[in-house]
């Protein structure tokens, strides 16, 4: 009986003391609904593509995200529209690589070197997707300094199907890095162009290794990274206020210029000169130039980051130059030689949209007709005339058309940039820099922009060349190239008979 009673007793105890510690505990925070004004200044805000309007330090919960009770803070979810969009878009963009830049520049090789191309096109896509996956997002995408991200987001980590907010309120920061890896594929595999049916498979492969932690993480960051240095838009502290909408200096500059240098240093093709060097197929050529230029509206429209009026605006702005470039650049021909070509209009065509890619988003469909202009007379003078003069072997022109293309959109986009247009172009960070006139104050922040970038892909290349030279070699034996690349290093041939 006594060890009964004791033990009701430390019963009695326990019970008390858990009483009493649950009554001291502060009672849980309950979350409040949202008013209606609140729900309504979500809804406009996803409708608009502006600043979401949920709170996360106070207590009113949201129907556009989730509320986590453990740690009160409030994650936010994306919206379908623009998460379909932008997984569009980025759809699009990767067909620009596969199949279309894989067909536009296998038809202008030779045909004992098409499949050299599509095999170096599908070997970039793998290698870039593994870089991003492992660092090069973060790299590009991640706060760290003015230069370079830093690594917290390596391996995709904590880069899941919320949005980044630093880069959109609505897209999922997933959706949204495969997006950008589009872009980090497709600027190297443009250099290819240049050096075609004449480097070595594994020279390629430690070139475009070295050449995405040297030229494009970067870059990439300097000018698209939140607190970039070239980032004028959306870094307040940018130490060039450029602007950059879809890659004029981070895609065509950076890859024209590598381009370049990586054909001189490789030197001449083995017959250039001597041998018929004309395009294989221009059937595939404008087969891979329709699909480029439909693939270009994921490119400029998507890099919007939203089905938005900037989206709109910049994918009016590509049809035009685009088009008009298209007609110009054969036109031009005709005059100078009696006779357009298809590859005149094909050439034409991805002129007008490397041109226009920085600038897209940013001016009025007048500014893109004037952009068509020039992007059909001035890459063509580079591709007609200038080549021959210096006598460098740009084998499928992608210097006189990216590297040129490119500064020369960079510069016009400074010129022909209007706030009216683009209402970013108006904030406290950009509104002294755009005037709408053509000698705004834009125009010598671009001419900077444009200064480092070309020193970056310059120098890094010259020392990414030299280094593959001397530990594999750039080139293959003479016998090789007599050979063609395909049955050489692939073992495979495009054409049977």
């Amino acid at each position: 009986m006594k060890k009964l009673i004791l033990l009701v007793l430390l019963f009695v105890s326990l019970a008390s003391g858990i009483t009493t510690s649950a009554a001291s505990a502060p009672p849980p925070v309950k979350r409040a609904d949202p008013t209606l004004e609140q729900r309504v200044a979500d809804l406009e805000a996803y409708v608009n593509n502006g600043a979401r309007g949920a709170d996360s330090t106070n207590n009113v919960s949201s129907k556009l995200g989730s509320y986590d009770e453990k740690s009160n803070t409030f994650t936010p979810s994306p919206g379908p529209g623009p998460n379909a969009w932008q997984m569009t878009c980025a759809a699009l963009v990767l067909f620009m690589t596969l199949p279309g830049l894989q067909l536009f520049y296998g038809g202008l090789v030779r045909r004992k070197n098409v499949l050299s191309v599509i095999a170096q096109c599908m070997l970039i896509t793998g290698l870039v997707t593994i870089l991003w996956y492992i660092c090069g997002y973060s790299l590009v995408f991640h706060k760290g300094n003015m230069f370079i991200g830093n690594l917290d987001f390596a391996f995709l980590n904590n880069v899941d199907s919320s949005p980044n907010t630093d880069y959109s309120g609505w897209v999922s920061q997933n959706v949204f890095s495969m997006y950008q890896l589009m872009f980090a594929i497709i600027t190297p595999a443009l250099i290819l162009g240049a050096i075609a049916e004449r480097m070595k498979f594994s020279a390629i492969f430690i070139f475009m290794v070295l050449w995405m932690f040297v030229v494009y993480f970067p870059q990439a960051h300097m000018i698209w990274g939140i607190d970039g240095m070239m980032n004028g838009v959306f870094n307040a502290d940018a130490k060039i206020h450029a602007i950059d909408f879809a890659g004029g200096t981070v895609v065509h500059m950076t890859s024209g210029w590598s381009a370049l240098i990586l054909c001189i240093i490789l030197g001449k093709r083995a017959g250039f000169g001597k041998e018929n060097f004309s395009p294989h197929s221009m059937v595939l050529c404008m087969v891979g130039t329709g699909m480029l230029w439909v693939g270009w509206y994921g490119f400029n429209a998507g890099s919007a980051v939203a089905a938005d009026v900037i989206a709109a605006n910049a994918f009016t702005t590509t049809t035009l130059a685009t088009a008009v470039a298209s007609f110009v650049w054969p036109m031009a021909e005709w005059i100078t030689r009696g006779k357009p070509s298809v590859f005149g209009f094909c050439s034409g065509a991805v002129a007008g949209l490397v041109v226009i890619t920085p600038a897209c988003g940013f001016v009025t469909p007048t500014g893109s007709v004037i952009i068509g202009v020039f992007a059909g007379l001035v890459p063509w003078f580079f591709c007609y005339k200038v080549k021959g003069w210096f006598g460098y072997d740009d084998a499928l022109d992608t210097f006189g058309v990216h590297a040129v293309g490119g500064t020369m959109g960079a510069f016009l986009t400074g010129a022909l940039a209007r706030n009216t247009v683009n209402t970013n172009l108006a904030n406290d960070s950009m509104k002294s820099f755009v005037t709408n006139q053509a000698s705004q104050p834009l125009v010598f922040e671009q001419l900077k922009a444009m200064g480092l970038t070309l020193v970056l892909a310059i120098v890094g290349t010259t020392v990414i060349a030299y280094i593959v030279k001397a530990l594999v070699g750039l080139r293959p034996t003479e016998e090789v190239e007599s050979i063609g690349l395909d049955l050489a290093e692939h073992g495979e041939e495009g054409y049977h008979g």
